[in-house]
């Protein structure tokens, strides 16, 4: 099942966007084994690993890395796979012997993915840091708030997800796909800040522009315009509007029943303060469902904010089945669908060293050499 079905990776255990990388490849059929320590305690790990879902639909091989046996049990994986995901800092691998150059000497057709916040190269590349330092140094962090404000982060969406995992997974499958022309591999180097910087392209255009400001709160799509912000309702639940074209505007008015009434032109930039606090003061009026009732299917370009445990029961939600659970925990299904080849949640989050022997036996391990790593302490 998947378009990855037959691809082999190898994941080497991290946290954020390394495991939801190898999360996307998994999910689109990838055989993915992930590399954990054989050490007990998982750093970082604080939650019962079940809703870990990050760590779904791949298998665990707990290898020692310390010793010479498990870095060989795992360059005998890697020979076997058509790509590798490791997001330690710049040399850690290359001093474990696992670099790009042992590796790619090994299997030349291996993809050999990177991730890290700063790069492979640079000052900071050695330097730690998080989501928050990734998007801030972007410029992405500065234009996230209300004006006046302090800056707002995006969770960790912008940064680890966005310009992390999901740029490290569409370079290796790009990388996959040529790999499969000219039968050789290469090093995908996935920098946070390089795809937060890519993902800020259209954004750097109207800067240039001079359609950008620099002012927090002040541009197209940062909440300072009344028809594209949010709104607190009766009960102090909120709702978002996005009426930018006229047509979905004039249907905005139309069903906050504003129509008739002698407002300022929508793109009046004078009129706004005026504009906005009769919108709040109209929404505050109903509660939020009482608004989802008067928007229904509209083009007013309406949707209440829900939070996870809301949105779940919503019908649209539930018609397109966007949820399935496992073990218990509700799991986003894979996205994007699939016409010809359908996409599955084949487990749940896997545990460390979960399928030791089974794993390497599949990839070409016998059994007795798996009991013998075993013994030398090797593997988990």
């Amino acid at each position: 099942m998947g378009p990855l079905k037959g691809y082999k990776v190898v994941e080497f255990a991290g946290l954020g966007p390394g495991p939801f990388c190898a999360m996307l490849l998994a999910d689109m059929g990838a055989d993915v084994v992930r590399i954990d320590r054989t050490a007990a305690v998982e750093l970082g790990l604080t939650r019962n690993p079940k809703y870990e879902l990050n760590r779904r639909n791949r298998r665990s091989v707990a290898l020692n890395l310390k010793a010479k046996e498990g870095v060989d049990t795992a360059m005998r994986l890697i020979k076997n796979a058509d790509a590798l995901i490791e997001g330690f800092r710049p040399g850690v691998m290359e001093r474990l012997g696992l670099g790009p150059d042992e590796c790619l000497a090994a299997n030349p057709k291996l993809v050999y993915g990177r991730m890290t916040g700063w790069g492979q190269d640079g000052p900071l590349s050695q330097a730690a840091g998080h989501d928050i330092n990734y998007i801030a140094l972007a410029g992405a962090l500065h234009y996230i708030g209300q004006k006046g404000q302090q800056p707002s982060p995006p969770l960790s969406l912008l940064g680890d997800h966005g310009g992390g995992g999901i740029y490290l997974a569409f370079g290796m499958v790009c990388a996959m796909l040529e790999a499969s022309r000219s039968g050789l591999g290469q090093v995908v180097d996935a920098a946070i800040i390089d795809g937060v910087t890519s993902l800020l392209t259209p954004y750097h255009g109207r800067h240039d522009a001079g359609d950008m400001g620099a002012v927090r709160g002040e541009n197209s799509s940062d909440g300072s315009r009344p028809w594209y912000t949010c709104y607190e309702t009766k009960e102090g639940k909120w709702v978002s509007v996005g009426a930018i074209e006229s047509r979905f505007y004039a249907e905005l008015l139309r069903r906050m029943g504003l129509d008739k009434e002698d407002l300022p032109k929508q793109h009046d930039k004078a009129g706004w303060p005026q504009l906005h606090n009769r919108f709040a003061e109209v929404f505050s009026q109903k509660t939020r469902d009482e608004w989802v009732a008067i928007m229904g299917d509209s083009d007013a370009c309406f949707a209440p904010v829900l939070n996870l445990n809301e949105l779940r029961d919503h019908p649209h939600i539930r018609a397109r089945a966007m949820f399935t659970e496992i073990d218990g925990v509700p799991h986003p299904m894979p996205a994007p669908r699939m016409s010809r080849t359908p996409l599955e949640i084949r487990s749940g989050p896997v545990m460390a060293g979960e399928h030791t022997a089974v794993a390497l036996e599949d990839w070409g391990f016998l059994k007795d050499e798996i009991a013998s790593l075993k013994k030398s302490g090797a593997i988990g």
